[in-house]
């Protein structure tokens, strides 16, 4: 791989490693381990990440944790990617419109992250 393709390959693993920490927090804050004070702030930080998210992909450098089926179902990939972006949005917008409890009421559908992971993502050796 290319200097560029190694650098395309660690901007997306940033940018999903982001989704990742993000919605483990807010995990926490849903389980009751840690207080709720700072939930809308995450729920915000997903949705701006998930904003950019797509993007992070179009470069279209195989590698890193990502299937070949990215690419070869590019329409599938992005539609999910885009409905992600769309949900994680709506979730933030609760949160600042009606409040945390509103915003965090729409977590379970916005952050089904397993459903792209099976089908786009290598499974994770750790």
């Amino acid at each position: 791989a290319s200097a560029d393709d190694e650098d395309a390959i660690a901007y997306r693993r940033h940018i999903m490693h982001s989704l990742q920490e993000q919605t483990a927090a807010l995990g926490k804050i849903l389980s009751g381990a840690v207080p709720d004070d700072n939930a809308v702030a995450h729920m915000e930080a997903l949705a701006l990440i998930a904003s950019t998210a797509l993007k992070s992909f179009e470069p279209r450098v195989p590698g890193g944790d990502s299937k070949p089926e990215v690419w070869s179902d590019w329409d599938d990939f992005s539609r999910r990617m885009e409905e992600f972006a769309r949900l994680t949005a709506k979730m933030a917008q609760a949160a600042r419109d009606e409040g945390k409890d509103a915003g965090l009421s729409h977590a379970i559908e916005a952050l089904n992250c397993k459903g792209c992971h099976d089908v786009y993502r290598k499974p994770r050796s750790d």
